[in-house]
């Protein structure tokens, strides 16, 4: 995924937050087309309103319909937001499901196919540290912040 869709943290918690409110992808890619976003209305929330998800995405040259269906790369992560969508993305709670402090992510346990999503979608100034197997199978993950 080299040439890989780049999303703004914003716009990639919007797409996971509209997934986690059971927006199905057909309907985000009709909403691109057509501009048409009251299919959004049953995933908007205080902080999660879609009037500018696709003005902002115009403007700043996001490829929506190929992060949708292909899959995206966040641009830049803030400990804040990487711990909002990690939220959305995964249906986690934080510090229930994963400790998250400053420039660390820890005790974030995800299936095989989770992990995969994280690490293709995490921005660069964020890396995956460690890396174990769980009692159940699945991965415990350790993130931080580069450098």
């Amino acid at each position: 995924m080299t040439n890989q869709a780049k999303l703004s943290q914003y716009t990639s918690i919007l797409l996971e937050n509209a997934r986690h409110y059971g927006v199905k992808d057909e309907e985000i890619l009709t909403a691109v087309q057509t501009e048409d976003l009251s299919v959004f209305k049953k995933a908007e929330r205080l902080h999660y309103t879609y009037e500018a998800f696709l003005t902002y995405a115009k403007e700043h040259g996001e490829a929506l319909q190929e992060a949708v269906q292909e899959g995206y790369r966040i641009t830049f992560n803030t400990n804040n937001g990487l711990k909002n969508w990690i939220a959305i993305t995964f249906d986690l709670t934080p510090g229930e499901d994963f400790k998250a402090g400053e420039g660390l992510i820890d005790q974030l346990v995800l299936s095989t196919e989770e992990v995969l999503k994280l690490k293709n979608s995490l921005a660069f100034n964020w890396s995956v540290v460690e890396e174990t197997e769980a009692a159940d199978g699945r991965k415990e993950l350790t993130i931080k912040l580069r450098g």
